[in-house]
């Protein structure tokens, strides 16, 4: 059975709160054996670098670069962005 796309605004909310529960998490975790501000300016700047990304991969190719193709994933934006290549 196919996986349905996710309607339920509420679902949605639920999902971006484990998210990011799941990031703080995994944070603490690396803060809490090495606790260092390398490491937690670290952990910021891989928060910001993936969320820039996923933006870009999502956002920006799709209004700007390639209008017409519509993304419903990062395996997507990696197959479209292969076949653009050759």
């Amino acid at each position: 059975m196919p996986m349905q796309n996710l309607l339920s605004p509420r679902w949605m909310i639920t999902k971006a709160v484990l998210f990011l529960v799941m990031a703080g998490l995994a944070a603490f975790v690396v803060l809490w054996n090495s606790p260092s501000w390398v490491n937690a300016g670290c952990l910021l700047l891989i928060g910001w670098s993936c969320s820039r990304a996923y933006y870009f991969a999502f956002y920006v190719v799709q209004h700007y670069v390639d209008p017409t193709f519509r993304f419903s994933g990062l395996l997507d934006f990696f197959r479209w962005s292969w076949r653009r290549r050759t």
